[in-house]
């Protein structure tokens, strides 16, 4: 490998690792990943047997099919707001409603746990907005004296002010 060639010899994770961020970067991430994490345990614990040496309790109730439901809802909207970040918004509120609506619905919205994780996960959704992307380096302006602006070494268009607080004529 030659030392003009820096992308053969960089290392396949730092490679990933840089494209991770990038694609991170452009879309809602950690609201689409608490989403996610929201809708798990709306989903899980209807259905959880949980046992205390030879005691089994189960956590099923009545409304197993509609926690399900919110929970696999609140998974998808999670995916959603990393794949299409266009609708954030859209996912957003429906994943705060779905919180909402799961405290009734689905043990406490997930023993409070997936409620919070899917409430601040909406809340993030919508208040996501992409970067703006860097501004161009400004372009030199012209002096007087100077009608291309070759040798102006100037880069604000505003008026030129001294040390004391006066404007120069130039400006």
């Amino acid at each position: 490998m030659s030392a003009e060639s820096p992308d053969k010899n960089e290392h396949y994770l730092r490679v990933f690792r840089r494209r991770f961020r990038e694609w991170r970067g452009q879309r809602p991430f950690w609201a689409g990943l608490l989403t996610v994490l929201g809708g798990i345990p709306i989903a899980y614990f209807p259905y959880a047997s949980l046992k205390f040496g030879a005691m089994t309790v189960n956590l099923a109730t009545t409304a197993g099919a509609g926690s399900l439901i919110i929970g696999v809802l609140l998974i998808t909207l999670g995916l959603t707001m990393w794949f299409q970040a266009v609708v954030r918004v859209f996912a957003g509120i429906a994943a705060i409603l779905l919180a909402l609506v799961s405290i009734p619905i689905a043990n406490f919205g997930g023993f409070v746990v997936g409620f919070l994780l899917a409430l601040i996960g909406g809340a993030l959704a919508v208040a996501w907005a992409p970067g703006v992307p860097p501004a161009e380096p400004a372009k030199p302006v012209a002096r007087d004296g100077d009608p291309d602006g070759a040798g102006a070494t100037d880069t604000h268009a505003g008026p030129i002010i001294n040390a004391h607080g006066w404007r120069n004529s130039a400006g």
